[in-house]
């Protein structure tokens, strides 16, 4: 196998989630078929109304996230006692195993708010693990300055760029998950070495366009290869690039809750209604509420 061609592309659709918060969105809960990734969100608006709800405290089991910052920030508490502010270019991973209650609330901004949160599933084996939480300032996460023009930004995982081989903070995520973050001008291309040939490979277009056409909210999806080959069109293109090893392993989603089989989406439920969701991580705090 050699350059991954584009497969099929993908829309973006625009939803309401947490508080009204306005987002567009990939992926979800209905398609299952880009494993191990799960769903792809974008906040983008200067409109304060749009996203100022937030994501008030709920309930997670079974997944990974791992949100990226673009413009404004967040807040993130959790019941672990995690609180920390994501900002303007900064990434946090968060590895929800058993469970985790958070909440994540935008900090005022006269400049709105763009960002992503991208849902990783968890292996069967690790679906009931203890919860972990990871983030990366800015400072962490710098531009790297390619040839042509061409800049990157590795937000998790490792990247072999231009022969060396670049590594976020971030690299512990499930499936071997890796995101990037690229910038071409008008007509330049960028190859990129993918770990193994049947990992799962994905462009999000933030701006411009793809030089085959993908526009701005669409994604990409690319069959099998060794490399992947980012083409910029007439306006150059900004894009996200994700990668991961499937899996493989049944899907059963209900909401927030991922796990492989209908029976354990239950007990996840159940869990949550009667407060042991959490298990010893949980005590001393009141179900739904994050101090």
């Amino acid at each position: 196998m050699g350059i991954r061609e584009i497969r099929a592309v993908l829309t973006a659709r625009p939803t309401l989630d947490g508080a009204g918060v306005h987002i567009r969105r990939t992926l979800g809960v209905h398609r299952h078929d880009l494993d191990p990734f799960l769903m792809i969100d974008e906040i983008r608006s200067d409109d304060e109304a749009e996203f100022i709800g937030g994501f008030p405290p709920h309930p997670h089991r079974g997944i990974e996230t791992l949100t990226l910052m673009f413009k404004g920030g967040f807040e993130h508490r959790d019941h672990l006692g995690n609180r920390a502010q994501l900002r303007d270019g900064g990434a946090q991973w968060m590895s929800t195993g058993r469970g985790v209650i958070h909440s994540e609330m935008p900090l005022r901004s006269d400049d709105g708010l763009h960002g992503f949160q991208i849902w990783i599933n968890l292996p069967a084996r690790d679906k009931m693990k203890d919860p972990e939480y990871a983030q990366a300032d800015a400072a962490e996460l710098p531009w790297q300055e390619l040839s042509d023009g061409v800049r990157a930004r590795v937000f998790a995982g490792a990247w072999e760029l231009e022969g060396r081989v670049v590594q976020s903070p971030l690299r512990r995520l499930a499936a071997a998950a890796r995101v990037l973050e690229l910038v071409l001008p008008s007509q330049h291309e960028c190859r990129l070495h993918t770990a193994a040939e049947e990992d799962t490979a994905l462009v999000f277009v933030i701006a411009g366009s793809l030089r085959e056409g993908v526009e701005a909210g669409h994604t990409a999806i690319f069959d099998k290869g060794e490399e992947l080959a980012v083409r910029a069109g007439e306006h150059g293109v900004h894009v996200l690039v994700l990668a991961g090893t499937p899996l493989g392993e049944p899907i059963a989603q209900h909401g927030p809750f991922v796990m492989n089989t209908d029976a354990q989406i239950r007990e996840a439920i159940e869990a949550y209604r009667n407060g042991t969701l959490l298990g010893d991580s949980g005590r001393g705090h009141a179900l739904g509420v994050v101090s």
